[in-house]
């Protein structure tokens, strides 16, 4: 696991959820996402409780609010296509501001705007509370296909090489005085992607070598051995369970019958 640096969405704490072991915070995180979209779209109280629920979480994590919306911005194409849903949508049909749109996709739309925000808020805190290299470990705790560990350690390690790397072309391209001004310039483009790619897996060529000199024989070795104890397995439960609450009540209180 050689993704020990930190990434742009966590940060350094020593808050309750920071301190819950990864494995646990990706389970109830995950278990939380599922209760969310079990939920009726019609029980408009319940999520609101869940950003109530999620407020609470990033409070006790000491993580600012516009540090998470800031990072909402990433649902940007899912809330276009949700904005676009009530007037492609087929159905009966109603007037808002003047425009006919369908009760349908305007009951789809809500359903994709508050589902998929919930679980990107989510998402954020997990990352502002858990570093790279202890999110891997919880995946691999998990019992996630080692190899699938693999690729995702070496995707988030070689991802700032290759950025940098095509940071170094672009410099020497300007030094020499280019400068993309049009279409005419898209083929030295799609050379610097193919001399990119080259490079790449090269690179990748030799660290496979470098590694199989090393002993290397298709898994990494665990260098820390994660655990939990049943206090944090039941702090982390919280929120999901409080969640579950949530949901049986929606589904039990005859509003979900759009």
């Amino acid at each position: 696991m050689g993704a020990g640096h930190a990434h742009r969405l966590y940060r350094h704490g020593s808050s309750p959820v920071h301190l819950l072991p990864p494995h646990c915070k990706i389970a109830a995180v995950f278990c939380f996402v599922l209760v969310v979209v079990s939920t009726p779209r019609t029980a408009l109280w319940a999520f609101a409780l869940y950003a109530l629920l999620l407020a609470v979480v990033a409070a006790a994590a000491r993580v600012p609010p516009g540090f998470v919306l800031k990072r909402l911005l990433i649902e940007v194409p899912f809330v276009a296509f949700a904005v676009l849903l009530p007037f492609v949508a087929e159905g009966a049909r109603t007037d808002v501001l003047g425009l006919s749109l369908s009760e349908s996709g305007l009951w789809g739309a809500w359903n994709i705007l508050a589902k998929g925000t919930l679980g990107v808020a989510a998402s954020v805190l997990l990352a502002a509370t858990t570093e790279l290299r202890a999110l891997l470990l919880g995946l691999q705790r998990l019992r996630l296909p080692p190899l699938l560990v693999q690729i995702t350690s070496f995707m988030i390690r070689y991802g700032d090489v290759i950025t940098d790397e095509l940071r170094r072309m672009h410099v020497a391209r300007a030094s020499r005085g280019w400068t993309a001004r049009g279409v005419r310039h898209w083929g030295v483009l799609g050379k610097t992607a193919g001399a990119l790619f080259i490079r790449s897996y090269e690179r990748g060529e030799r660290v496979h070598l470098a590694m199989v000199s090393r002993g290397y024989a298709g898994s990494m070795p665990v260098i820390d051995e994660l655990a939990a104890t049943r206090a944090q397995w039941a702090r982390a439960a919280v929120l999901p369970a409080a969640a579950l609450v949530v949901c049986l009540i929606g589904w039990n209180t005859g509003w979900n019958t759009a």
